[in-house]
């Protein structure tokens, strides 16, 4: 009986032991960065070790893991824009390219996953154009079976001079997906069949897109966990806008827009990331000029954010960030220093403690967490 409790005692503390993860690095590269990096990250006592090039590759500026934690996609963030798909040799790290495909449109800055692992969605910065790309199931990717190009420009002459889209994601459900363009100050609503690789408006108009306020220029976008919330961020006004979500009908609705910097904030800044936690109880938001991560404790009926804290990074514009699945540590991606930062997270108020780690890396932007089977 004592035997049979110890198995079971064993059997739950192995559950519920924290993971080891590879972290990936995307980056611009350059003098100082060749492509994608990894790092073995210990959940534990949250220790990242020196990063490794995991793969030659130009300007992978976003990187994309798939569901089963075998493969990684990456954008080029180019002229002529393209996607990679690579498989992961969950010993060493190390990438493996297994093909590219075009990403139907300049610059891609932005590509996920959906929630079943058949599609890749990208967001092509310069051109304005979202696009789906399938996934085969050896993880090869085929050439896009959905295209869709906005058109407009926005209030600011030097930035939404014409359609920026900035990123693309999924719904929880994965029946729709949410395209957000810095350009055009809006967030497109799409149906979106993973299946079949469709995307198209959520008609009828109403319930297509939302209109944000002129020169706010919305970058990337989160689903809360539990569903029924969204946030965006946007890079231009500073500010993060709060939603409600209505997932039978795909509808948004704006709840709250609050500044990412603190009042007494003077010089110039831009947003970049925002990412929920996993509980669901806070949402952070990179400052780039601020050089912080802003903290923001989330109402869990309400779904509006209440400011807590605005940490610094430690290096210049923190672009990119990571929180690993179990929601003990973040890792800042600071571009223009060159580094990466490792911090803490208090689960209980969600601020941010520095935990003396900083690698160096060339031109860090996007940090990916995958679990190690």
């Amino acid at each position: 009986m004592r035997f049979t409790f110890l198995i079971a005692l064993f059997a739950t503390a192995a559950m519920a032991a924290p993971h080891n993860y590879l972290v990936y690095f995307g980056t611009y590269t350059g003098e100082k960065s060749k492509g994608i990096y990894v790092s073995r990250f210990d959940a534990a006592d949250g220790k990242l070790e020196p990063p490794r090039l995991a793969a030659e590759i130009v300007n992978p500026s976003f990187l994309a893991p798939h569901p089963n934690g075998r493969f990684l996609y990456a954008v080029s963030e180019e002229r002529d824009g393209s996607v990679s798909a690579f498989s992961i040799d969950p010993a060493s790290g190390k990438l493996t390219l297994l093909n590219k495909v075009s990403s139907q449109g300049r610059g891609p800055c932005y590509a996920t996953v959906d929630r079943t692992g058949k599609a890749v969605l990208v967001a092509n910065y310069d051109s304005g154009s979202f696009a789906v790309l399938p996934i085969d199931p050896d993880g090869r990717l085929r050439e896009a079976s959905a295209v869709i190009q906005d058109s407009g420009k926005g209030s600011n002459p030097s930035r939404q001079e014409g359609p920026h889209a900035h990123s693309l994601n999924p719904s929880p459900d994965n029946r729709f997906a949410v395209g957000a363009d810095l350009g055009l100050d809006r967030l497109f609503v799409f149906k979106f069949n993973a299946a079949s690789g469709s995307l198209a408006p959520n008609e009828p108009l109403p319930f297509a897109s939302w209109q944000l306020k002129p020169g706010d220029g919305p970058r990337h976008f989160a689903f809360h966990p539990k569903g029924r919330l969204a946030y965006v961020t946007n890079e231009l006004s500073s500010t993060v806008a709060a939603f409600s979500y209505n997932d039978k009908i795909g509808e948004l609705r704006e709840l709250q827009t609050i500044s990412t910097l603190p009042a007494d904030f003077k010089g110039e800044s831009t947003t970049a990331d925002v990412q929920v936690h996993p509980s669901g109880k806070f949402l952070y938001d990179s400052n780039r000029g601020a050089d912080s991560i802003a903290v923001f404790k989330i109402d869990r009926s309400k779904g509006t954010l209440t400011a807590v804290d605005y940490t610094p990074t430690q290096g210049k514009i923190p672009r990119g960030f990571g929180i690993d699945p179990g929601g003990s540590f973040l890792i800042a991606a600071n571009q223009k220093s060159d580094t990466a930062v490792v911090f803490r997270i208090d689960k209980s108020t969600g601020r941010l403690t520095p935990t003396g780690q900083t690698l160096e890396l060339g031109s860090p932007v996007c940090v990916k967490f995958v679990k190690v089977k």
